[in-house]
């Protein structure tokens, strides 16, 4: 009753702007603690802080990952808004207490893994809301968003960091956060239709499909689901750890100031925001999905061998820029999912792909953490050092950031396995979803269709252009 009453309470037509401002505004309170995050990290864990802050993100993405599926699946039976909700909620539950108590705070966060999937649920609500033709433009809008937040929130949190104090900026990231949840709760609509919801709450849903290894095992059974997959693991580890602990590493090796840290962010979100909109819905309607892709890997391959090498400050800006077209890859790639899978498996399909985020969230943190403490490169101070080459030596090391190479090296990987996902044909009508309610059982007859569900997961395709 209580999701129910929840679903009824909005304001008009469920709409692409309505994940747009639930996205913007959970990324921007996060965005606010940039810099309170890295000096608190840094006071909490005085030694092997890039270590420590691998396993932080590492426990939180393998809990994404476990719990990505399960949320997906629930979503496209009982509705995309009250897992919107819950998401949203306990995504931004440990914000404030990174005042109270650090060690809390960094223990919540990790847990809110469970729960850090708001893009899943997200991706679904627009699939639900746009035409086939319209969707790859709404994810790259989406996406637009998410580095729309990154322009403005962590230069802001600097600003009023050293201004007024980091329990400030904490203060306000809390007060967004609230006015997010209360925005999901009372304007957001549900997006997910009545009749496509099930009829009865009591009716048992398929726990494989909710399964993540469940999941993975049906992965392996569908080839063009299974390129897709691998290529989104190969492309976002890097992309993940890169995230976890980039702002520490222009600090600490390449002297960037609080200053120039927050203007690289804005940079590389205006340029992400063209990118995204302008950029993507060019491409994809010029070269089509497939070659966005390959396209958006080349560019990541790029940055990444730039970013490994690069050890001067200007590396980093021109770097940054092909970081930022680099960006339309996933929202690519969630179109093409999206364009190969029923409205009623939406939530499932997408929470799938976001699982392999969440793990990739978990790997690539510890993988770049551990990268880091192998090569002795280390975060000291939170000011810029003046010389952070070890004593003893004028050298700077020939490779500079050793993780970032390895994630190039990844891209490779990726590359090679984005080159047999098949060419997107025009999409057919019907998909798994459709055939499988087919063969009746006794005594358990839907009253539509006079048939029930039956499971073949282990032989249908997840994809519409699987047999391509």
């Amino acid at each position: 009753m209580l999701i129910k009453h929840i679903r009824q309470r909005s304001v008009g037509q469920a709409r692409v702007a309505h994940a747009v401002v639930v996205i913007f505004l959970e990324f921007f309170s996060w965005g606010l603690l940039t810099t309170p995050m890295l000096t608190v990290l840094h006071k909490t864990f005085p030694q092997h802080t890039f270590l420590m802050n691998g396993l932080i993100q590492g426990v939180k993405g393998l809990l994404s990952f476990m719990s990505a599926p399960l949320i997906g699946a629930l979503s496209d039976v009982w509705g995309r808004k009250s897992f919107l909700l819950v998401t949203v909620f306990f995504t931004c539950a440990p914000i404030p207490l990174m005042r109270i108590s650090p060690w809390w705070f960094f223990a919540l966060m990790s847990v809110s893994g469970l729960f850090s999937v708001t893009f899943s649920v997200i991706f679904a609500y627009v699939a639900d809301v746009t035409e086939e033709h319209e969707r790859s433009t709404a994810y790259g809008l989406v996406s637009a968003t998410f580095a729309a937040s990154l322009v403005t929130s962590p230069a802001i949190g600097a600003f009023l960091s050293a201004q007024y104090g980091d329990s400030l900026v904490v203060l306000l990231a809390t007060i967004i956060a609230v006015a997010d949840i209360l925005f999901v709760l009372l304007v957001v609509p549900e997006s997910l239709p009545d009749k496509m919801r099930l009829s009865s709450w009591g009716f048992p849903i398929s726990w494989e499909q909710a399964d993540p290894f469940a999941s993975l095992r049906k992965v392996g059974k569908d080839s063009t689901v299974l390129l897709i997959c691998v290529t989104v693991f190969l492309s976002y580890l890097p992309e993940a750890g890169q995230y976890s602990s980039f702002f520490l590493y222009l600090g600490q090796v390449i002297n960037f100031s609080s200053q120039a840290i927050a203007g690289f962010i804005a940079m590389v979100g205006i340029l992400s925001i063209i990118a995204q909109t302008l950029l993507l819905s060019v491409l994809m309607k010029k070269i089509g999905n497939k070659s966005t892709v390959l396209l958006g890997l080349g560019f990541q391959l790029f940055q990444l061998a730039w970013y490994g090498f690069g050890s001067e400050p200007w590396m980093m800006w021109a770097a940054g820029a092909v970081a930022a077209m680099s960006s339309i890859t996933f929202p690519a790639v969630s179109a093409l999912v999206s364009r190969c899978t029923d409205h009623d498996q939406q939530g499932a399909v997408q929470g799938m792909i976001t699982g392999i985020r969440g793990l990739c969230n978990g790997l690539g943190p510890a993988m770049f953490g551990f990268i880091f403490f192998l090569f002795n490169v280390e975060l000291k101070e939170m000011s810029p050092v003046p010389n952070p080459i070890t004593p003893g030596t004028e050298e700077k090391p020939v490779i500079p950031g050793p993780p970032f190479l390895f994630g190039a090296c990844t891209v490779v990987l990726a590359l090679l396995v984005a080159v047999f996902i098949p060419t997107q044909q025009d999409p057919v009508v019907k998909t798994c979803s459709n055939r499988v309610m087919t063969e009746p059982i006794s005594g358990e007859i839907n009253p539509e269709s006079g048939s029930v569900p039956v499971s073949d997961e282990d032989n249908e395709p997840l994809l519409q252009d699987s047999s391509l």
